[in-house]
């Protein structure tokens, strides 16, 4: 049975070292031994990756599960160079990462584990831009706008003459790829002239001290920061958990993954058991830290299917 526990403010990922050291994980991983499941990747992902983890030494405690955060392509370079039993990704991998796993010899098996949204975010104190068009956002973070879309009459006259300040993720981050593609129509496409991190609580931190910010980052950070971030409507449509599974927020849902080795999946019963206990937990563990788990049955094809 899965425990009781506090929700996503113990993943936030400022703390997630002392996180890690308090359940028995490392900052660095250990070489590869049979009781121990090396785990990185990206940082939207990371929520699911410690929540599992966690349940997973509780119910398990010879097995030692360490959690990373790399990025989704940090975490797919140190994969396909055999780094990592698991690597977690907020878009699937690319042409040029499979590519690179197969010169290496790493053959994989992607698992899709929950459906994300990223969440547009302002200051609360922001009461103009409550609700954006994906044109207005294109508007703003087109390489065209940098050094000159700079203040937020600039997006909508009717708006305020106010500095705008920009937040969001480093372009080694799944996220910054999945917006970019999502917004500005191609995947990598933006202005650089903003405050970029790969981690998420960094934005959270500076969207909140700042009444001209906006960034944008996975939709668990935002739940967890409600208190003192506001979210910004994408067309009308709010970012809620609700228009997630329905489908009606768009086009800033999507799933996101586990990426598996094979050779670990066949060869060591540890990091098969802990995918399998992803899988069968998915549908508790998965909403408990702000995302939308896939039906029931998807797991169970999955599950069956490795």
């Amino acid at each position: 049975m899965v425990m009781s526990r506090q929700k996503l403010n113990r993943y936030a990922l400022a703390s997630a070292v002392a996180a890690t050291v308090a359940l028995g994980f490392g900052a660095t991983p250990a070489p590869a031994q049979s009781s121990l499941v090396q785990v990185d990747g990206s940082s939207t992902v990371f929520p699911i990756s410690e929540a599992m983890a966690e349940e997973f030494i509780a119910a398990n405690p010879g097995t030692q599960v360490t959690v990373g955060v790399s990025g989704t392509g940090g975490g797919f370079r140190k994969f396909c160079a055999g780094e990592l039993d698991i690597t977690g990704a907020s878009r699937p991998i690319r042409d040029t990462e499979a590519e690179l796993c197969a010169a290496a010899g790493v053959e994989y098996v992607e698992v899709p584990i929950a459906i994300d949204a990223l969440t547009v975010v302002i200051h609360p104190e922001n009461t103009w831009a409550r609700s954006m068009t994906v044109d207005q956002l294109r508007t703003l973070w087109e390489p065209a706008a940098e050094g000159r879309i700079t203040r937020w009459n600039q997006i909508n006259p009717s708006w305020p003459n106010t500095p705008i300040s920009l937040y969001g993720p480093g372009t080694d981050s799944g996220t910054f790829d999945y917006f970019t593609e999502a917004i500005i129509g191609t995947s990598g496409e933006s202005r650089t002239d903003y405050t970029a991190s790969e981690d998420d609580n960094i934005l959270v931190v500076g969207v909140s001290r700042d009444r001209g910010a906006l960034g944008y980052f996975g939709m668990a950070y935002y739940l967890e920061n409600q208190g003192r971030l506001a979210s910004v409507a994408i067309d009308g449509v709010a970012a809620t958990v609700e228009h997630v599974a329905d489908g009606t927020y768009v086009p800033l849902s999507r799933p996101i993954f586990f990426y598996v080795r094979k050779s670990s999946l066949e060869s060591r019963p540890e990091v098969r058991a802990f995918v399998e206990f992803m899988l069968d937990q998915a549908t508790t563990l998965v909403p408990e830290v702000g995302y939308v788990p896939l039906p029931t049955e998807r797991y169970s094809a999955i599950r069956s299917g490795l």
